[in-house]
């Protein structure tokens, strides 16, 4: 399923018709260049779940987590090159804790998720703010 969003807020809302289908060890990965919409998409994500916390990027804390209708574990692994740099963040230890794990940059872990996890790719549209946001594995 393609979607075309033209703006933030746009992201954001189309996020929040994810959110209502995500349970306790929901997995959703998020893909994309840098800057096309896969944090305002988790923002998004978060806001229906009920989280009053600012939800930012986790480039450089690796994990962020985030309690509201469920427990959100946040991660970027953009910096991490290898499955070895992978089990030393305790991602492992994180992915089967419960919780619903939003993952940007999955590449270095696609092998290691579960069967049902939702991919969602971001690309840059036509417009300046348009993005199109393509969802495999599951619908929004």
């Amino acid at each position: 399923m393609q979607y075309i969003t033209h703006s933030e807020q746009e992201t954001r809302a189309l996020a929040a018709g994810l959110a209502d289908r995500l349970t306790d060890g929901s997995v959703v990965c998020l893909n994309g260049q840098m800057g096309a919409g896969k944090t305002a998409f988790t923002k998004g994500l978060m806001e229906k779940l009920g989280c009053a916390d600012d939800v930012a990027s986790p480039t450089f804390a690796i994990c962020r987590e985030y309690r509201g209708k469920l427990r959100v574990l946040h991660f970027d692994l953009y910096r991490i090159s290898d499955e070895d740099e992978l089990f030393a963040t305790g991602f492992f230890d994180s992915l089967d804790s419960g919780a619903c794990c939003v993952i940007e940059w999955s590449a270095v872990a696609d092998r290691f998720l579960p069967e049902d996890t939702i991919y969602i790719d971001f690309e840059y549209g036509a417009g300046e703010n348009d993005r199109v946001i393509s969802v495999r594995n599951g619908e929004i």
